[in-house]
């Protein structure tokens, strides 16, 4: 199923307000480990003409990422994902890999897969033989989520955004990182069908602006 995303700009101190808003009344993300939520770091791949980067920065209505997403600088869990937006609906298949598997698509190389459509290595094989898929940068930021179940809604508030392209050394605890100045702090909005109102209302400050707000674009733009 596709889902709704949508993305707000906002300050650092609109995000915390926000936050002790949601706190109040919805449920907290499985995977943090303190309070102020988690560590998501992202190893974005594209291919030799930059097609993904392309259609983000060209706004096309129809785009897809290729990352591997490991959580609170751990290689415990590693996730394949490939995400999938047309409009402002998104589709996202993911399935844990190994650590091996990750080093393998590192190098370009393929890995097992079921090739069917609900397993990301799937494609990651066929645009790493056809196009040339490779890392290009690692994207990490901080990210407080909250989640409701009716409607599917998930709720993330994210900050210190920031990027390396020392794709080589993804996972490793003392990376060094440069910041995005761009943007302070970002607001996403997913759900399947429905937004409940009271939602909205906890969510309205009357500052923030609807943004096509892309991580990926400004980490490899640093670079």
């Amino acid at each position: 199923m596709y889902r709704v995303e949508d993305k707000f700009s906002c300050s650092v101190a609109e995000l915390y307000h926000l936050q002790k808003r949601l706190e109040y009344v919805l449920d907290s993300d499985f995977n943090e480990n303190n309070m102020e939520g988690y560590k998501v770091s992202s190893l974005y791949f594209d291919d030799l003409g930059d097609s993904c980067l392309l259609d983000t920065v060209e706004g096309f209505r129809s785009r897809r990422k290729y990352r591997i997403r490991i959580y609170n600088d751990s290689l415990d869990t590693i996730k394949l994902e490939v995400k999938e937006k047309q409009n402002n609906r998104i589709y996202k298949i993911s399935r844990n890999i190994t650590k091996a598997e990750m080093e393998k698509l590192i190098r370009g190389e393929c890995i097992d897969c079921t090739y069917t459509e609900d397993d990301p290595a799937t494609f990651f094989n066929l645009s790493i033989q056809t196009k040339g898929l490779r890392p290009k940068v690692i994207v990490t930021y901080e990210r407080k989520a909250f989640i409701y179940e009716s409607g599917n809604v998930r709720i993330t508030l994210d900050r210190n955004v920031r990027g390396s392209n020392d794709v080589l050394h993804f996972g490793d605890k003392e990376m060094a990182y440069d910041f995005v100045k761009e943007s302070d702090a970002v607001l996403e909005v997913k759900y399947d069908e429905f937004m409940p109102h009271f939602i909205l209302q906890l969510l309205e400050l009357g500052n923030m602006k609807q943004t096509a707000y892309s991580k990926y674009q400004l980490c490899r733009e640093l670079f």
